[in-house]
């Protein structure tokens, strides 16, 4: 149980709920944003003594109805009731090494459409050639560097990530750190990446944890030239690995650009981090 990073979650999510969103009415001014603690405590059939331990990290581990009481209190999504249940120490680890055949069948199925798979660290395990031509040749980087975020951070073919990249990237790498708190690669990429991304290291302390499955993405390629693609994300439904594959808008340069010089070749290639490590 993560006393600390569960207490924290809490208050986030408090204060970023407003009394009408759970039906509370309210008259007057509120000095205090969001929801009061006793409030929540009220809505959650909890005594506010408990509530306000939960908060300062000194209460015991809550059970696992008192969790779902909690979830229900602050109106929290389906991501963010499983991210309070594992703070809360109330779900086991789950990390799967291995990209699903499935996936990677699918990987192989996109025909023009770039492609790669990432973990949970965001570290590129398994892309398409068309992924490979347009972002980086993976296989040449060594495995240490077929990270999203450190490529982000050096590639002279991405422009400065947006807000809603380093939002995503924040929910998704506090979710990480929950399922896997003794992982010290995951910790030292994230404040890594804090320093880096200052929209990044916002979302990481306001604790959001809620996916987004559409992202923007801007590449400045050497021979394609400024392309603005939308990053469709598909999870895997029996890993944590992601599918994420690149499309443009038809009608637009990018479509064009992408459906003239990338046309299907006739044996798909795809290429997984174990074939070069």
């Amino acid at each position: 149980m993560n006393k600390l990073d569960l207490a924290q979650f809490l208050r986030h999510r408090r204060e970023a709920r407003r009394p009408a969103e759970v039906g509370l009415r309210v008259s007057g001014r509120r000095r205090t944003p969001g929801l009061r603690r006793e409030e929540v405590a009220w809505l959650a059939g909890v005594s506010t003594n408990y509530y306000e331990r939960l908060e300062q990290a000194r209460a015991p581990r809550p059970s696992t109805q008192v969790l779902a009481a909690l979830a229900k209190a602050l109106r929290l999504t389906e991501a963010e009731s499983e991210h309070l249940a594992r703070l809360a120490g109330q779900a086991p680890p789950v990390r799967d090494e291995q990209v699903p055949d499935g996936v990677l069948r699918l990987l192989d199925r996109l025909g023009p459409v770039p492609a790669y798979v990432v973990d949970e660290r965001y570290d590129v395990v398994a892309w398409n050639a068309l992924a490979a031509n347009l972002i980086a040749d993976f296989s040449a980087l060594p495995p240490e560097d077929r990270n999203v975020l450190r490529m982000s951070m050096s590639s002279d073919r991405c422009s400065s990530p947006n807000d809603e990249f380093a939002r995503q990237a924040a929910a998704d790498l506090r979710r990480a750190a929950a399922r896997h708190p003794d992982d010290a690669r995951l910790a030292q990429l994230t404040s890594e990446y804090a320093d880096f991304n200052a929209g990044f290291a916002a979302s990481w302390t306001d604790h959001e944890v809620q996916p987004r499955p559409t992202l923007r993405k801007h590449i400045d390629h050497p021979d394609l030239g400024t392309l603005e693609l939308e990053a469709q994300i598909l999870q895997s439904p029996s890993s944590p690995h992601r599918l994420i594959f690149l499309t443009a808008e038809p009608g637009t340069p990018t479509h064009e650009t992408l459906t003239q010089h990338h046309q299907p070749p006739p044996n798909p290639e795809r290429r997984t981090s174990r074939d070069f490590d």
